[in-house]
């Protein structure tokens, strides 16, 4: 054999050294054919020294029912650790894991993957390694593998060999390799604020991000199972996670945000400013379609006529449209004015709540109410009102004993209707509403606008029907006997209001608002009998208007009186009372209430605050918790928002080891709550 021929026989000795050892060392999976979860290593190609090539562990279930983790397990688990046994200057990097997905069981939350999956990290080896080539890969791979009922620690060695200089790519490295979560270009920015840690994770505007989930990469550093808030703040994604008790703000931060069509991206974080406000995120199912909300929001606005706040000022419209006779089209023009009165004061309250809540103010329907000084005028508005129905003074447009309608007078009394109907919310109106605050702004002011038309559309009716105005009773004495009969639920309304305002500010702070109450009735009567004498009332007006002003200006902050306790003992809502009783694998009973929703009240005293009720939770040995709204709560406003509702009330039922909870229907009968306990008390034979 010649000099020349010796480097093509080594390099033919050496292709077939490479050919038996691929043969002879193919990848092996776990330790024994019976892996609850089987893993193989496999490498991508064949790298020269001073080169880089990939390997990639790939995890497969023997059946559906079993489960891996992420390198961070959440609340329970064990994320995987290899050992190597590696020549000398061959290194391999850390591991890259697809976006994992959330694993619910008793209050605890897990970062797993079901099914096949993989994970990838870069081989390197150095210009002096110690190969001249192929080489072995040894290692040992310990994990967990798990149902939802048991756990096996898994042991899997594993063996490959790599090939030395150029050569063909494993192809299964490119779906490998789309399944991981992309690493972004830009680092995110973390801080922590109060109990929270919040992200700003750089991400197009115009990416989708549907109903995404963070996974913290570091340690019981947060708390898994608390609810997640999002918001967008132009090209950033805010995320907002409770932290877990005692721990300090990191120096760094990584993870992987899994978006709402299953992909994800890694980031690392450093601490720096993260936006404030922006649009929340809805963290419920898909919206339903826009035109289905706009029938809920009409439908809504409909049912809010029967309210007893609503239905005496609708009532006295109509009369007075019937008594005052006319022409169809002044019918027609009163009741156009009318309802361009209620729309336009749905349209306003809602733009004014999608601004607010773009400025950041942690805001929900019916807003205006969680200030004392609006439960103040609207106090003293009902009780103006009362006196107008008893006779004590005439309001333009609403008449029913003088000179009939008038178009501007309509219209105020639309604005009137539809701003005292503001501290309901009824059957229809949370998924609109929820929606609304998600919406772009052109589709959610849409939506005010039906639910205004649902609650000026009786009157509406009433003036474009001919038939229906027939069908109204002929003028006569009655009909003041009628409209004192209507003071009735206005002056209960007054009276509920009252009762509000001695919720938010005490006795001492009732006492001033009825002084001055008592000081808006005299002005009025007196406006009336100016007005019954044809003397000018503009004077009396202007007066109680100032007094109205002054007083709620110089009026002191209201003190609230201390809480009281209820019938199920219910604790204070906050996303760490939840995560600790889901944890405890108890039953949990939420539900979102405020003093000025009369919807909430009702259910609270036929169906809550219940001596069935009350036994039943404690059989089943339920958390009860309870969600205040009256006063403005950004935690809670947060929370209605993740859930995709804009207002109380909300009852939530988390069962046991539920996923995700059972949202109940917003008017209870009072068999709900007692069914729902006896069925969690009852024990579970498919978890034995």
């Amino acid at each position: 054999m010649t000099s020349a021929s010796l480097p093509v026989v080594r390099r033919v000795f050496a292709a077939l050294v490479a050919l038996l050892a691929a043969v002879l060392l193919l990848p092996v999976t776990a330790q024994a054919q019976d892996a609850n979860i089987a893993a193989r290593l496999l490498v991508e190609g064949p790298v020269a020294k001073g080169g880089e090539t990939r390997i990639a562990i790939e995890f497969s279930p023997k059946s559906a029912e079993w489960h891996g983790y992420w390198s961070n397990p959440g609340d329970a688990g064990l994320g995987m650790q290899v050992e190597w046994d590696l020549p000398a200057g061959v290194t391999i990097g850390d591991f890259h894991y697809p976006p994992p997905q959330t694993l619910l069981i008793g209050g605890l939350m897990n970062h797993v993957f079901e099914g096949d999956y993989a994970v990838v990290a870069p081989l390197r080896v150095a210009s002096d390694a110690a190969v001249d080539g192929p080489f072995e890969l040894i290692g040992k791979a310990f994990y967990l593998a798990c149902t939802d009922k048991i756990c096996v620690p898994q042991e899997a060695r594993l063996r490959a060999v790599v090939g030395f200089g150029a050569g063909e790519q494993d192809s299964r490295f490119a779906a490998f390799q789309s399944a991981l979560a992309a690493p972004l270009d830009q680092p995110a920015r973390f801080t922590v604020e109060g109990d929270n840690l919040r992200i700003a994770i750089p991400l197009p505007a115009s990416l989708d991000v549907g109903a995404p989930h963070v996974f913290v990469g570091t340690r019981e550093l947060v708390r898994y199972a608390a609810p997640q808030r999002f918001a967008r703040a132009g090209d950033v994604l805010v995320a907002e996670i409770p932290l877990a008790e005692g721990v300090a703000m990191p120096a760094s931060l990584s993870g992987i945000v899994r978006l709402g069509d299953g992909t994800g991206l890694q980031f690392e974080g450093a601490p720096g400013t993260v936006p404030t406000g922006g649009e929340p995120i809805r963290m419920g199912s898909d919206l339903p379609p826009w035109w289905a909300l706009l029938g809920a929001a009409l439908l809504g606005g409909l049912i809010l006529n029967i309210m007893p706040c609503v239905f005496p000022i609708l009532s006295l419209k109509a009369l007075s449209l019937a008594k005052a006779g006319g022409s169809e089209a002044s019918a027609r023009k009163d009741a156009l004015a009318y309802t361009a009165g209620v729309v336009l004061a749905c349209l306003a309250l809602g733009g004014l709540l999608l601004v607010l809540r773009a400025s950041g103010e942690a805001v929900g329907w019916a807003f205006q109410l969680q200030e004392p000084g609006v439960v103040v005028a609207l106090f003293l508005l009902a009780v103006a009102l009362t006196a107008n129905f008893l006779g004590a003074f005439e309001i333009p447009g609403m008449a029913i004993t003088g000179g009939g309608a008038s178009g501007r007078g309509s219209f105020a009394t639309g604005l009137l209707a539809a701003f005292v109907a503001t501290p309901c919310t009824g059957p229809f109106m949370a998924a609109a509403l929820g929606a609304a605050l998600v919406l772009p702004w052109p589709l959610a002011l849409g939506l005010f606008a039906a639910l205004g038309l649902g609650i000026a559309l009786p009157f509406l009716l009433v003036g474009f029907v001919p038939a229906i105005r027939r069908r109204l009773p002929k003028p006569g004495k009655w009909m003041e006997t009628f409209r004192r009969w209507m003071a009735l639920p206005m002056g209960l309304t007054a009276l509920a209001l009252g009762w509000l305002v001695w919720r938010i500010g005490g006795w001492n702070w009732l006492a001033i608002v009825v002084t001055l109450g008592a000081l808006v009735v005299a002005m009025l009567v007196q406006a009336g009998r100016a007005q019954r004498a044809s003397r000018p009332a503009l004077l009396y007006g202007l007066s109680l208007a100032a007094t109205a002003a002054f007083a709620l200006l110089v009026i002191p902050e209201p003190t609230p009186p201390a809480a009281q306790a209820d019938m199920l003992d219910s604790q204070p809502f906050s996303e760490a009372a939840l995560a600790k009783a889901r944890a405890e694998n108890r039953p949990v009973f939420l539900y979102f209430t405020a003093d000025w929703c009369l919807t909430c009240k009702v259910n609270e005293s036929v169906a809550i605050e219940t001596e069935a009720s009350a036994q039943a939770l404690d059989g089943a040995d339920a958390a009860v918790l309870r969600g205040d709204w009256t006063r403005r709560d950004p935690a809670i406003t947060a929370f209605l928002t993740q859930q995709g509702v804009a207002g109380v009330p909300l009852y939530l039922w988390y069962a046991p080891g539920a996923n995700a909870p059972q949202r109940l229907p917003q008017v209870l009968t009072p068999q709900v709550l007692p069914e729902l306990a006896t069925a969690s008390a009852q024990p579970d034979d498919s978890s034995r």
